[in-house]
């Protein structure tokens, strides 16, 4: 890592999916567990936001579902987003999808803008949920987060990966998810948060 990358750092990570015993949260955090020092990783929960709804926005000021604002603040928060997500339907699931779409809103109030931001995904299935992956930096590029291109982290088989107690066993993987947030680091030194 350079040494004039700027430490602590505050990330926030997004979990595509809401199962309690998520293999994709399991990656997210041995992807935290191997950040650099100076890395404080707060997840923030999707599993509460309401599907976004625009007249829940702008009928009366200040009234948005507490959820909402709860989580476009921990966004304003962060200093970059480590997305990680499983893949349904060649898609990322539609908790993701909401989140997007309700911390991108209401209009010209979009919390992601400036962020720099990493996605990684992972399936139990060879792809590594390549197709997710691609569909969420659609969203990102539009969302006008400057998101590192590589390395790129497909995780396939990925339900053979950890242990018991959800610790990965592949001495090689936990290698590539340190250099990968070693990376992420580096990158947001290039690409830091925007002031607001």
């Amino acid at each position: 890592m350079s040494p004039q990358t700027p430490l602590p750092l505050s990330l926030g990570v997004i979990v595509g999916s809401l199962r309690a015993t998520s293999v994709t949260r399991l990656i997210a955090e041995n992807l935290v567990a191997g950040a650099p020092a100076g890395v404080n990783a707060r997840f923030l929960d999707i599993a509460d936001l309401p599907l976004y709804n625009e007249d829940l926005d702008i009928e009366v000021a200040d009234t948005a579902p507490a959820p909402w604002t709860r989580f476009r603040e921990e966004v304003r928060a962060a200093d970059a987003i480590l997305f990680v997500t499983p893949e349904y339907n060649r898609s990322v699931p539609a908790p993701l999808k909401n989140a997007i779409d309700v911390g991108s809103a209401p209009h010209d109030q979009n919390v992601f803008a400036g962020l720099p931001a990493a996605v990684v995904s992972g399936s139990p299935g060879r792809m590594g949920a390549f197709g997710a992956n691609h569909h969420l930096r659609q969203s990102l590029v539009f969302l006008d987060m400057p998101t590192m291109q590589q390395p790129e982290l497909y995780i396939g088989g990925s339900y053979d990966l950890f242990d018991d107690n959800g610790r990965l066993i592949d001495p090689d993987m936990t290698r590539r998810f340190e250099a990968y947030m070693e990376r992420f680091v580096a990158w947001t030194t290039r690409h830091p948060k925007n002031p607001t």
